[in-house]
């Protein structure tokens, strides 16, 4: 028997068919909103949670990890794989554009080409487990 969130963790991934997001604190308002809303994501921020807001990068790591969610953030201080070793992470997303409306753009491209892949129909809650990933604005651009 595992941890609480090892044995919920894929209950919670058929339960919700949508992309399990964690954005931590310096993904924009307006970015968190821009998944939900547009891309409807089930995103966690952590500006919204008290007890996250001021916790260290390693803690928001393993909560992403505990919690099987994808963690989003501008900062690429997670691509260090020493401090951020990728064994069982739900994966990582280091975006960078240069502005909100770049970055809206760039979610979206990144939602039709890893989160739903061939099939628009049906979301893939975690499409970088165990990996990470880190792209600009000018990535998935034909």
């Amino acid at each position: 028997m595992g941890t609480l969130s090892e044995e919920l963790g894929p209950v919670a991934e058929r339960l919700v068919a949508r992309p399990r997001i964690y954005a931590d604190a310096n993904v924009p308002a307006g970015i968190v909103a821009h998944m939900r809303v547009r891309l409807r994501w089930d995103v966690l921020f952590v500006l919204e949670e008290p007890d996250l807001r001021r916790a260290p990068d390693i803690k928001h790591y393993a909560l992403a990890q505990q919690l099987r969610r994808t963690l989003v953030t501008l900062d690429r201080d997670y691509l260090d794989d020493r401090r951020f070793p990728l064994d069982a992470s739900g994966g990582v997303l280091v975006i960078h554009a240069p502005d909100e409306r770049q970055l809206s753009t760039l979610l979206d491209r990144i939602d039709r080409t890893l989160f739903h892949g061939d099939d628009a129909d049906a979301p893939i809650a975690l499409p970088l487990a165990g990996r990470k990933l880190q792209v600009n604005s000018d990535w998935g651009r034909e």
